[in-house]
């Protein structure tokens, strides 16, 4: 199983791949200018890695709270791939994550407390 975790909803746009054997991590700034070439961002990370998209199994994408543009350009991105990919798709919050331990995630997901194709979006005011 390949998993994918996006986390653009903090300081950093934070991706990570899970696989059987190993996993892949990598953080960038979030600003204005990595915000505009997300894509870019996930297509070289995934690339850098040997991993296809069309290899995804499960996507989790962080629903906040957090910074409205990267929120929405995060999930606008992983729903389209989604679309054309159909990996399975479910949403965390950010307080899901403490001191960036994102096995937390996977741990909700195994315990069926996270709802697939359920985003819940929920910006900072």
């Amino acid at each position: 199983m390949k998993i994918l975790i996006v986390d653009a909803a903090r300081d950093k746009i934070f991706f990570k791949i899970i696989t059987d054997k190993e996993s892949y991590t990598s953080d960038y700034f979030n600003s204005r200018e990595n915000f505009d070439k997300f894509n870019v961002l996930l297509s070289s990370f995934l690339m850098n890695n040997n991993i296809k998209i069309k290899d995804i199994d499960v996507a989790f994408i962080n629903q906040g709270p957090g910074n409205y543009s990267s929120i929405r350009i995060s999930i606008a991105t992983i729903k389209a791939l989604k679309l054309v990919n159909s990996f399975d798709l479910y949403g965390f919050k950010t307080e899901d994550v403490i001191n960036e331990n994102y096995d937390k995630i996977i741990e909700l997901f195994k315990k069926g407390d996270l709802i697939k194709d359920l985003i819940k979006i929920q910006y900072l005011n």
